[in-house]
């Protein structure tokens, strides 16, 4: 068992734990957003058992007024094989030293309202509710 960066030859491995929280995202979507996203140099870590990936967190350090330098999680997801296990600790545990290496004050990311056990796992994790995120479809 490791925690380690997955690269882009590991999209499908990545992919098909990610769509178990993404479920409308397709692959095709999935590969060209990730992409998108290297420009704000997002990684995709992995806790990884030889080839099987069991749970993925998509990050990137990013700096603004109200969080300052802060790493903002995109994506946290546990195979659903292997869910209350501890794996989504670990990573939130291996993120928070990633963070403090690349100087970031705070671990930041969003959560759907109806996630409530979500919500509770943060909560138990140290992380505090600090408002809400408001989306405008244009």
């Amino acid at each position: 068992m490791q925690i380690r960066e997955l690269d882009l030859k590991e999209l499908y491995t990545a992919y098909d734990v990610v769509k178990q929280l993404r479920t409308a995202l397709s692959y095709k979507e999935f590969e060209d957003l990730i992409y998108d996203m290297r420009h704000m140099d997002y990684k995709m870590f992995g806790i990884m058992d030889d080839e099987e990936l069991i749970t993925y967190a998509g990050v990137a350090v990013q700096t603004n007024l109200y969080n300052k330098r802060h790493l903002y999680v995109f994506d946290l997801v546990t195979d659903e094989k292997h869910r209350s296990s501890g794996y989504a600790k670990m990573m939130l545990e291996y993120l928070g030293d990633y963070a403090k290496t690349c100087m970031c004050e705070n671990i930041v990311l969003s959560s759907s309202f109806e996630k409530e056990k979500a919500h509770r796992f943060y909560e138990n994790n140290g992380f505090e509710k600090k408002g809400f995120v408001f989306l405008k479809r244009i």
